[in-house]
């Protein structure tokens, strides 16, 4: 893993924007502190800050890392294995269930011939849809070096580095695909509002477009702080209601078709905070002796799922919204 680097400590600079007084999303200058963190995962110094707009309640990192600083973190976080870390904490994140409930529920649409997974990473999505839709030619797209990785490999036919919004992006990818799916990644976008207009761009008029995101009203968010690893700093820079997208989308001229709290639910809140925890008082050294404990939480998390699924303490949401002709 590669060693701590000061300049990476927040303030205006290189690695990071000026602090804003206003909401990203709706403008509003009612902010409050939701909360302040180090980085737990990679153990980076500084202090970041998650603001939330009282009015829209859109929570979102303050100062915001610049795209140098992001791209940095990202480097870290992949490199640094933290990527499998995050994925030994929530098996289902990578996993066959997850990704097979959210493509299933394209199978009442009409048959996509071309289908673009945004924020794809190595292509777990594509690879498990692609055994429910035999026929659709899957591309992916990703900020990070991965999805090259993964066209290589065989799991999608084109791969595009960077980000929807982009216009170098864009311009190629215009009224291209009849799905675009943005499963956990408008939390990781400078600006999540112009991604999702970017989605609908590039899909054809009658096209769907399929979210999956954290959800900032979880019950498990308040309870937790800082330690609720969907908050995800430095990494997340915004949390969005479901109202705010839903609005959004409708706002765009979308239908939408569904809207699932139960679902898309995550179960590794109290294994993951347990984790996060131990990882910040333990020596490092000591880490392995406390896995059969983080091991134990994590089955609680799973024995409780189908009840907390039902409940405020759901922590992601979906939508599936269908795009105007």
């Amino acid at each position: 893993m590669p060693p701590p680097t000061p300049e990476l400590a927040p303030g205006p600079g290189r690695f990071h924007e000026p602090r804003r007084e206003d909401c990203p999303w709706c403008g509003s200058r009612r902010l409050r502190t939701r909360l302040r963190t180090s980085d737990l995962l990679h153990h980076r110094p500084g202090t970041f800050t998650v603001d939330e707009c009282r009015d829209c309640a859109h929570a979102f990192q303050n100062p915001r890392l610049s795209p140098e600083g992001l791209a940095r973190y990202h480097q870290d976080f992949y490199e640094g294995r933290l990527e499998d870390y995050t994925a030994r904490l929530d098996p289902t994140r990578t996993g066959r269930r997850r990704h097979r409930a959210a493509a299933r529920l394209m199978l009442a649409l009409p048959e996509p011939e071309s289908w673009l997974d945004v924020g794809t990473g190595h292509a777990h999505f594509p690879r498990q849809a692609k055994e429910l839709f035999a026929y659709t030619s899957f591309d992916g797209l990703d900020p990070t070096l991965r999805v090259a990785r993964a066209r290589a490999e065989g799991h999608i036919e084109e791969a595009h580095c960077g980000y929807l919004a982009a216009p170098e992006v864009l311009a190629r990818l215009r009224a291209r695909y009849d799905v675009v799916s943005m499963l956990h990644h408008l939390e990781h976008t400078p600006d999540p509002r112009a991604e999702l207009r970017a989605a609908l761009t590039a899909l054809r008029p009658g096209g769907h477009v399929l979210i999956d995101v954290p959800n900032p009203r979880s019950a498990f968010a308040r309870l937790l702080g800082k330690w609720w690893i969907p908050h995800g700093q430095p990494r997340h820079l915004h949390l969005m209601p479901l109202d705010n997208l839903r609005t959004e989308l409708e706002s765009q001229g979308c239908e939408i078709l569904r809207t699932d709290r139960r679902s898309p639910h995550l179960p590794y809140d109290i294994s993951a905070a347990v984790g996060l925890v131990l990882g910040q008082v333990l020596p490092k050294r000591s880490l392995r002796v406390a896995a059969p404990l983080v091991a134990v939480v994590a089955m609680l998390d799973y024995a409780l799922a189908p009840l907390l699924r039902r409940t405020p303490f759901s922590n992601s949401y979906r939508i599936v919204a269908r795009k105007g002709r």
